[in-house]
């Protein structure tokens, strides 16, 4: 379960994204890049966001903290901004808050060299759960600190906005071509065979079980939100043994 905090004070809306996510306060004084479900991409982008998130710190990669961000409408009536205030009255309820990483900046790989060993892990991770958005365009990579951090994975799990391409999906490939760190000779293989044996059963049922139930519940094809957490794990389980054979592009990366 992911911990829950209660928001206090909508601080600024943030509007490098096509969501509007807000800058928030919360009642543990902590302030979060809150994603609301009330925004365009609906609630599926935050099961994304949960799952990888999670996943991908259990496998040693560096996310910010989540939780969940029990929103009051109310709290958007003193906003001037209509857009904000109708996206704070559709949210209430349970939101995603993403811990805010003060005084971080954004990646440039020209200016932020990467080794190959890290490099390989993060394409082996966008790999698996097939990240569109981690491209040299718009990273979603932050730098604080001389470290890297993972942002923004929305744009995951694509076949959960079709489930029935969902088990054909463990054999796609992924091009790697325009990937933020293909420059950096990412060792793919190095990283398969660290990260893809703790892929396991258990492994993922614990990664799903933080997803909050309110976004799960009412799906199409399922009669319980586990059974579309065990949805979601399993082609990721069947993915993981071999997906980096199946990246493409970096021999072509400049």
């Amino acid at each position: 379960m992911l911990k829950e905090v209660i928001a206090t004070r909508y601080v600024a809306p943030l509007r490098e994204g096509g969501s509007l996510p807000g800058l928030v306060e919360a009642d543990d004084h902590g302030l979060y890049v809150v994603k609301f479900t009330g925004a365009g991409q609906g609630r599926r982008t935050l099961v994304a966001e949960v799952l990888c998130g999670e996943l991908a710190r259990r496998l040693g990669l560096r996310v910010p903290g989540l939780v969940t961000v029990a929103l009051d409408p109310v709290l958007g009536l003193g906003e001037p901004d209509e857009e904000v205030q109708q996206l704070l009255r559709s949210s209430g309820g349970t939101n995603l808050g993403v811990g805010f990483l003060s005084g971080a900046l954004g990646f440039d790989p020209l200016a932020f060299p990467v080794d190959s060993e890290e490099a390989g892990r993060i394409v082996w991770f966008d790999a698996l759960v097939h990240n569109v958005d981690r491209s040299w365009r718009n990273p979603n990579l932050l730098v604080r600190d001389g470290e890297l951090w993972l942002i923004d994975h929305g744009a995951t799990l694509i076949w959960h906005h079709d489930w029935r391409g969902a088990d054909a999906f463990a054999a796609r490939p992924y091009d790697a071509s325009d990937h933020a760190l293909a420059r950096f000779a990412p060792d793919v293989r190095a990283a398969a065979a660290d990260l893809a044996p703790r892929i396991t059963e258990d492994l993922l049922a614990e990664v799903t079980a933080a997803i909050p139930d309110a976004w799960l519940e009412d799906e199409p094809g399922f009669g319980s939100p586990d059974a579309v957490r065990a949805a979601h794990a399993r082609p990721l389980l069947a993915r993981a043994a071999g997906v980096h054979e199946r990246v493409t592009g970096l021999d072509e990366a400049p």
